[in-house]
């Protein structure tokens, strides 16, 4: 995922309006397709609503992760709290984990003993009004996502793509169960949807992880980092670059070589403008740079030492 673009304060407006959309969209999909399972008693239907009370459940813990995540650094956490998003994103396929696991167990039971629906109309014309509303969330996700690096909103996304592919799975096995008096199509949906699921899961699991093991970032935000810390002529080289992402935060620290016959004051000039060119491409981040004297720098590095660096 690429480093954000937006401040701290314009991606939390952005984050917090979608996770309260998304909320909302949970408790209503979880209100109608309860109902539509107690009239039908769809197997299908009962699939999708667990996959939507879960949605519910992660949107809430994402709600309060992103509020969490764009609080400003204490004396506690001098690197921020983004990396709160990352751990709800981690909950989060935990929870389609164990809804997976519950809807196939389920699905099979249903598969060995079919039975019968009922008012298949109304629980179709849940089902079609759930993929709608789910529609047009994810649609409301991918357009923030586009602004924004929240893992934790694309970890929601995440659950609510693989929620819109079960409105539809469930939609068809429902209307094919009625339409064919084939009972055991209802069931074999729900096992789709629960093989979805559990593909979902992983995809969330490895974004998270990728975070929470200071993954770097894509080459293509690494190599816009160094030509705009080179394009001063007086900042010769850049190496040992290093950057993670931490939630809406990014944290870039790298070594420059400057020419050793420069001042304090011009070469402390110099990096300070390196950083604002930074800052333009990427306002979240937060930069240090160490300034080395050209061709006569000392290895250095401490536990990550310099020979075993690259750019």
């Amino acid at each position: 995922m690429s480093a954000p673009r937006l401040t701290s304060a314009e991606t939390a407006a952005l984050t917090r309006r979608v996770t309260l959309l998304s909320v909302g969209t949970a408790a209503v999909l979880v209100a109608i397709k309860l109902a539509a399972w107690l009239a039908s008693g769809s197997t299908a239907l009962l699939a999708s609503m667990a996959d939507s009370g879960l949605d519910l459940v992660a949107s809430i813990a994402t709600a309060f992760a992103v509020r969490y995540a764009v609080a400003p650094p204490d004396a506690e956490h001098r690197f921020g709290h983004g990396k709160a998003e990352a751990f709800a994103s981690l909950m989060q396929a935990g929870l389609v984990f164990a809804s997976a696991a519950l809807i196939a167990r389920e699905a099979a039971t249903d598969l060995l003993d079919p039975h019968p629906l009922r008012q298949e109309g109304w629980a179709i014309a849940v089902m079609a009004i759930s993929t709608v509303l789910t529609l047009a969330l994810v649609a409301a996700q991918t357009r923030v996502l586009k602004q924004t690096a929240s893992v934790a909103v694309s970890g929601d996304r995440a659950h609510y793509a693989t929620d819109l592919a079960s409105n539809m799975i469930a939609l068809a096995g429902i209307a094919a169960s009625a339409l064919l008096g084939l009972n055991g199509l209802d069931a074999a949906a729900a096992l789709v949807i629960a093989a979805l699921l559990l593909w979902g899961a992983i995809g969330v699991f490895r974004e998270a992880a990728s975070q929470l093991m200071d993954r770097e970032l894509p080459e293509d935000d690494r190599a816009q980092i160094i030509r705009l810390a080179t394009e001063d002529p007086r900042m010769t080289d850049v190496h040992q670059l290093r950057t993670r992402a931490s939630g809406p935060y990014i944290h870039i620290q790298m070594h420059a070589d400057l020419d050793p016959q420069l001042t304090l004051e011009a070469a402390h000039q110099v990096i300070v403008a390196a950083e604002k060119r930074i800052l333009t491409a990427f306002p979240a981040a937060d930069i240090i740079i160490h300034a080395d004297p050209r061709g006569r720098a000392e290895p250095h590095g401490g536990a990550f030492a310099e020979a075993g660096a690259t750019k």
